[in-house]
């Protein structure tokens, strides 16, 4: 997820190191916050891997500063991720947000499309958060009112999702 997220971003623009991680706890918020002790080595492994280039620019007071730059082949990964993104990727909410945050980057309608049909293929299994053998459990089937609640939000999102999904995937295809 962070390599996509920081890839994904420097795909936007060049950014700052501060400037990066600012963009990227608004991005993941309180849910999974990017200390600099996992961001900053996560920089050097994608540097490392010609992924990203780091350009020494002035400082305005006395310390130069550096600019992140993507280079074509951090380009070419972010659209093949993209592309063809993992299955925990399609699955898991946080990386399937992450996901959608640069899925825009892919310029062919017909990629984009695929990834939503992944998704829709995993949302439309049934599933919850809890089961009875193999048999998932609705909210109906609780006296618990904060299981009930929490199955009953879980539908609601994934009913909105559903409809987002289906209306985006009509508007892709159609162009």
């Amino acid at each position: 997820m962070l390599k996509l997220a920081i890839l994904g971003f420097l795909h936007d623009r060049p950014l700052h190191g501060y400037e990066l991680r600012r963009h990227l706890a608004a991005l993941t918020g309180h849910v999974r916050p990017i200390s600099d002790g996992t961001l900053y080595p996560a920089i050097k492994r994608l540097e490392s891997d010609g992924l990203l280039v780091r350009e020494t620019e002035p400082g305005t007071a006395a310390a130069p500063r550096h600019t992140l730059h993507l280079t074509e082949a951090g380009r070419a990964a972010l659209l093949d991720r993209l592309r063809e993104p993992e299955a925990l990727d399609v699955s898991d909410e946080n990386r399937w947000f992450t996901l959608l945050a640069f899925l825009r980057h892919l310029d062919n309608p017909a990629d984009q499309a695929a990834v939503l049909r992944r998704r829709l293929a995993f949302l439309a299994e049934p599933a919850s958060f809890f089961y009875e053998g193999e048999r998932p459990l609705g909210a109906e089937e609780f006296a618990d009112p904060f299981r009930r609640g929490l199955l009953l939000i879980a539908r609601a999102t994934t009913e909105a999702e559903l409809t987002w999904l289906r209306e985006t995937l009509a508007e892709l295809d159609a162009a």
